[in-house]
């Protein structure tokens, strides 16, 4: 796209994923003089949008903060495969204010379809959604929903601000796909407008037009008198829309419309082009690499994801753990249902009830082992006991709960976390060769062996002597998890971290050979008193750390959970798997 905003050369950092690495976030922009700027009193509608905001795109990669410095605008162009998520961000900083207040000014934001020369389309609102990117402890991170296909923003003096831009492809045809983002400088006034209602207004207004019809339209076969009444109920109810101060701008000037306004909206608006081309292959539904997230059950509750293999995850004595994945019992008629989707890679069995009461715990699990052992998702399904064991004792209470469940089900999976061996019997000389031996110490009571990648650290030597502990032949698996550390070089989803650190949790699973990942929470922030209190990190922990999710109260009404950043880059880089090994495939 031509960027006809008129502003001066100045130098600014690199940026991931534009022309060699680094991170623009915390640059500022002190120096910058623009003789262009406008002054005085301002009218978005006599002025191209371009010369009261910067407009430019970043790549998903890149933390954009509210210092950020402006840069050309450029078309977007991305490339896909069928079912995979693309993003892309849009940045927004205000060149002037045009608002006459403490803000610089509100902007318009309208996002089109993307559609094929060959008539196929990725609908806004359902393949095309636009988030809000809002910082969190001044870092680029929380994801809020945005109206669609039309919403408004407001810009402060001297603070960018960011649209996240998501784009699910369906299994549509493969070719190329075109849209745009329209980018209009709004009046102050025309946050009252019908153009820029709210969800819960709007949805007040389609309620009383629908109640019309309904009075209306059954009139076949109705007396004249009876159709009278009807006509004459539909007008009462339409005039009490009419008068509605959704309509008030355009009645006190007696259903005046200035048709030039339009015209000026739409000749004075900033077009970001979007190109999508979508290429002819398709990401499976079931990743190939399980990535299995705890939740806390005490905190605000989550919808499952099956993107991510969430697992509800709750904490016992001792870093005894009793994890599940499915909200219903084996025998329930929709667990059938939830474990079968084919999204869902991996599942968590309790290993006791859930809820107190009813069955003893060795019957409730054989009941349950029982019933999945006789589906074909049974595969799917592993017993998660005990969260690094420390000592004998611990290592001796997953002997004692894998014997149980192995009693009922010799094929079952046992997965175990660990980052030593037993601190009270060493296994080997020092430390590291004691960690080696946990498999054999643990055979055959552990199938899935799941390690820290705080212990490797950077030598990729020390991945290949766990893997060779291991026994793949014997259905043994090696997953990996991060929890506070590794730290920064390493990848990792700390917040303030660069993007590619939290897309690149999942490369080092594939290139060290894992086959599944866990992480230990996703919404383990401090418990508050109500939802919409200010969201705080637990003490001693990296901030982000076992949160990639937060409250939706805190952004807004919505109880819709937020996303971060952080938990985008995670899907990236599971489907950056999926590439990966189609390129060993083919290559």
């Amino acid at each position: 796209m031509e960027n006809s905003g008129s502003h001066p050369e100045v130098m600014v950092p690199p940026v991931e994923g534009v022309a060699g690495g680094g991170t623009a976030y915390g640059w500022s922009e002190s120096g910058i003089q623009d003789p262009n700027l406008l002054r005085g009193s301002i009218d978005p509608l006599k002025v191209h949008s371009s010369e009261l905001v910067h407009v430019w795109c970043m790549p998903n990669s890149a933390n954009v903060g509210p210092q950020d410095m402006p840069r050309p605008l450029e078309p977007i162009s991305l490339l896909a495969a069928r079912n995979e998520r693309e993003n892309v961000q849009i940045a927004l900083r205000p060149k002037v204010s045009w608002a006459g207040s403490s803000i610089a000014g509100s902007l318009q934001v309208q996002c089109s379809d993307l559609c094929s020369t060959s008539g196929d389309r990725l609908v806004v609102g359902e393949s095309v959604k636009m988030r809000r990117v809002v910082p969190i402890l001044g870092v680029p991170d929380a994801l809020v929903p945005l109206e669609l296909p039309l919403s408004q923003l407001t810009l402060y003096p001297g603070e960018t601000t960011v649209i996240w831009v998501s784009i699910d492809v369906p299994t549509t045809p493969p070719g190329q796909y075109e849209g745009e983002v329209i980018i209009t400088a709004i009046r102050a006034d025309a946050e009252s407008t019908a153009q820029c209602l709210g969800k819960a207004a709007r949805n007040q207004l389609y309620q009383e037009l629908k109640s019309c019809l309904d009075v209306v339209e059954p009139i076949d076969g109705k007396s004249l008198d009876e159709v009278v009444e009807r006509v004459k109920s539909a007008s009462i109810s339409l005039r009490r829309v009419l008068q509605s101060p959704s309509f008030s701008d355009v009645y006190l000037d007696n259903g005046s419309v200035d048709l030039m306004e339009e015209d000026a909206i739409s000749n004075l608006s900033v077009r970001v082009k979007i190109s999508l081309t979508v290429w002819d292959f398709i990401l499976p539904a079931t990743p190939s690499v399980p990535a299995v997230i705890g939740l806390s059950t005490n905190l605000h509750p989550f919808s499952p994801l099956f993107l991510y293999s969430i697992e509800q995850l709750r904490w016992g004595e001792s870093m005894r753990v009793l994890t599940y994945t499915c909200p219903w019992p084996a025998d329930h008629p929709k667990s059938d249902e939830y474990f079968s989707d084919p999204r869902l890679a991996a599942y968590a069995v309790p290993y006791r009830p859930i809820v107190s009461g009813g069955d003893t715990p060795k019957d409730f699990l054989q009941r349950q082992v029982e019933i999945l052992r006789t589906k074909s998702h049974w595969r799917k399904a592993y017993f998660y006991l005990w969260d690094e064991p420390l000592n004998l004792e611990h290592y001796e209470a997953i002997r004692n709960m894998a014997s149980d469940i192995h009693a009922y089900a010799p094929d079952a999976r046992i997965m175990t976390t660990y980052y030593c061996g037993p601190s009270d019997a060493p296994l080997a000389s020092n430390n590291f060769e004691a960690f080696l031996k946990v498999p054999e110490f643990l055979r055959p009571h552990t199938q899935i062996y799941c390690t820290s990648e705080w212990v490797i650290g950077n030598r990729e030597d020390l991945a290949k002597d766990i893997i060779a502990e291991i026994q793949p032949e014997n259905g043994e698996e090696w997953w990996t998890y991060v929890c506070m550390g590794p730290s920064d070089p390493h990848p990792n989803w700390h917040l303030g971290m660069r993007g590619t650190q939290h897309r690149a949790v999942m490369w080092r699973v594939w290139k060290e050979g894992g086959t599944g990942f866990l992480y230990w929470g996703a919404n383990c922030y401090e418990k508050a008193m109500v939802p919409s209190a200010e969201i705080r990190f637990r003490r001693g922990l990296p901030p982000g750390d076992g949160v990639l999710y937060y409250p939706g109260q805190v952004f807004s009404s919505s109880q819709e959970p937020v996303a971060s950043l952080r938990l985008e880059r995670l899907l990236s880089g599971l489907q950056d798997i999926e590439y990966l090994k189609l390129y060993f495939k083919i290559r």
